[in-house]
């Protein structure tokens, strides 16, 4: 007797049943997905970094505003000195209330915190008499801005740590006749 051949599955012999074909979109589905996962951790990481630096810009624009601000009040509270002898101001509370006065002037709002350290204190830089003619950041951190300062701040250019931005006051010389 004979034996009959049974038909053959070309299907089966290749590989190419139902659940291999599902098996090879599965794994091209989860290398897919792998895929975007990296790229959108490539997006991720460059948009933290740009964020980044547009936060260190804007701490820097806000500490030169605010040294300003101090550098305004010290020169006003210099400027405004009752008598023939101007002086600087011994504290921060002198800047707030001028108690010099009849009605106290106030040259300056309010004590700012320094935007990149965030505290409160700041280094000061001392007049002849001892008072504040200054202040600075006490940060080491490098400044993205180099150059392009207002008149101003024209001293800032090429400093290499926010500590070298120092906020002064410097009073006018007398003219000698």
């Amino acid at each position: 007797m004979r034996a009959e051949r049974q038909p053959v599955n070309a299907s089966a012999l290749h590989g190419n049943s139902k659940c291999t074909q599902q098996g090879l979109a599965q794994g091209f589905a989860y290398l897919g997905l792998l895929f975007i996962i990296a790229i959108m951790g490539v997006l991720a990481a460059g948009t933290s970094a740009l964020w980044s630096i547009d936060q260190k810009r804007q701490k820097e624009k806000e500490l030169l505003f605010i040294g300003n601000q101090y550098r305004q009040a010290i020169a006003s509270y210099y400027e405004h000195s009752p008598g023939a002898v101007k002086q600087f101001p011994q504290t921060w509370e002198d800047l707030l209330g001028d108690n010099r006065f009849i009605v106290p002037m106030r040259h300056l709002r309010k004590i700012y915190r320094d935007p990149v350290t965030l505290a409160k204190d700041w280094g000061l830089v001392r007049g002849p008499d001892g008072g504040i003619a200054g202040v600075y950041s006490a940060s080491t951190g490098e400044p993205m801005k180099k150059d392009n300062f207002d008149e101003a701040n024209t001293e800032f250019a090429g400093k290499t740590a926010y500590r070298d931005w120092r906020f002064v006051y410097n009073p006018p010389k007398p003219i000698k006749q």
